[in-house]
């Protein structure tokens, strides 16, 4: 396997890049994934999702490289609701990032009917895994207790809003909803990828600190809070189910325990 790094911002980069690889299949993941710092980060956040998308979509015009495009995309593109959402549900972005991945989704679409070109256009909730980055809320719970455990850190975990509850899946299955539809997906078509199973933030605390090994106190810090947070995302994986042939298989048990063993380790 060979890796070269590619600024996505760089669109002369990005056209050479593209003219000598020729890939035939492409798995969009790079971007700005995190919904708290596009708040902070609003310019950065469009700019790497949007634009970067478009540098990589006109290299391959460029290129006339007939490469299956997938643009992983996210349910935050959602209006809120108190049910379970399909893919036709009303749309209404409420932050910077969602705003960018509705942008990034669009001109995935648009590509599709402009050029004829595969592309594949996943709506993916809420993931997490051994890897997650510290800014996501499990992975930060996962490793101020391994810290805790090791003696590195005092007895407290701080948090943020506990309340929420998301849909979450093992990052593991989502990979594998991605690899699924490259292959039998529909171009411009949209599929949820969920678990269909909303869990309470602080449950999931609540699970890792069943784990621990040590005694641990919560502490809520309001400055973690989101200017704009959503009480309930829940999501319906109807249609990659019946479409596709996929469905989560990890439980979130043993999700949540590779994730603590993760930071053990690595701590």
């Amino acid at each position: 396997m060979q890796w070269s790094q590619v600024d996505l911002l760089d669109r002369r980069a990005v056209t050479t890049a593209i003219a000598q690889l020729r890939p035939a299949a492409i798995y969009h993941c790079a971007g700005a994934a995190h919904v708290g710092s596009s708040w902070q980060h609003s310019a950065r956040t469009l700019e790497v999702n949007v634009l970067g998308t478009h540098h990589l979509l006109e290299a391959l015009r460029q290129a006339s490289v007939e490469a299956r495009l997938c643009i992983p995309g996210s349910a935050m593109v959602y209006r809120q609701s108190t049910e379970a959402l399909s893919e036709d549900a009303p749309l209404q972005p409420e932050s910077p990032y969602a705003l960018s991945k509705l942008a990034q989704e669009m001109l995935g679409a648009r590509s599709v009917t402009e050029d004829g070109r595969a592309v594949l256009l996943p709506r993916s909730f809420n993931h997490l895994g051994p890897r997650q980055a510290l800014t996501y809320a499990a992975s930060s719970f996962a490793h101020q207790i391994a810290q805790i455990e090791a003696g590195r850190a005092e007895p407290v975990i701080v948090v943020g809003h506990l309340d929420a509850r998301r849909d979450l899946t093992d990052v593991r299955d989502t990979v594998h909803a991605y690899q699924l539809l490259m292959e039998r997906g529909v171009p411009g078509r949209i599929y949820n990828v969920c678990s269909g199973r909303a869990h309470r933030i602080g449950d999931i605390l609540d699970a890792l600190l069943s784990h621990a090994r040590v005694s641990v106190k919560i502490r809520v810090d309001r400055s973690r809070f989101r200017p704009h947070d959503n009480p309930l995302l829940l999501g319906d994986h109807s249609r990659i189910q019946h479409e596709v042939g996929w469905k989560p298989e990890i439980p979130i048990a043993r999700t949540l325990q590779d994730l603590l063993d993760y930071w053990r380790e690595i701590v």
